[in-house]
């Protein structure tokens, strides 16, 4: 028995089915395309940024992608770009889904590094969906102090 029909949204809810029972919106996908919705859901990658003494070491959880999915890209010298793709799933005619909260679609998150960050040393590893770049800092230049005798 179908509380919401079809033609309003294409979401199906069953009263004796306590999983199927969301609360429906009729604004849904009313201003933004499905596509928009999915590629903006997974722009947002996550992505940790922290300075140590040595390095600037970047962490995004990237669940489910593999290291051949995404990309890690020195830009204009001080621009670290961390960029990607999750393909959607195929679906066979078969298959009946209850929920697809996923995203899927393309990401990119940019990062405008200070002077300092030596942009041909970048090193870029994954591991159990988090990837990690590391950007070494050059040494930090000590003012050179000349010691003037005073005369007199």
């Amino acid at each position: 028995m179908s509380l919401v029909p079809s033609l309003l949204g294409g979401r199906r809810s069953n009263v004796f089915d306590p999983f199927s029972l969301d609360a429906w919106d009729p604004f849904e996908g009313l201003f933004t395309p499905s596509s928009a919705r999915d590629m903006a859901a997974f722009t947002n990658a996550r992505v940790d940024w922290k300075e140590t003494p040595e390095a600037h070491v970047f962490k995004a959880d990237l669940p489910g992608l593999k290291k051949e999915e995404v990309k890690v890209e020195v830009e204009d010298k001080n621009i670290l770009q961390i960029s990607g793709e999750r393909s959607k799933e195929n679906e066979e005619k078969n298959d009946k889904w209850h929920r697809v909260e996923r995203a899927s679609g393309t990401f990119m998150r940019r990062f405008k590094l200070p002077e300092n960050a030596k942009m041909e040393e970048v090193k870029a590893t994954m591991e159990n969906g988090v990837l990690t770049v590391t950007v070494p800092k050059a040494p930090e230049k000590k003012p050179e102090v000349k010691s003037i005798d005073i005369s007199g």
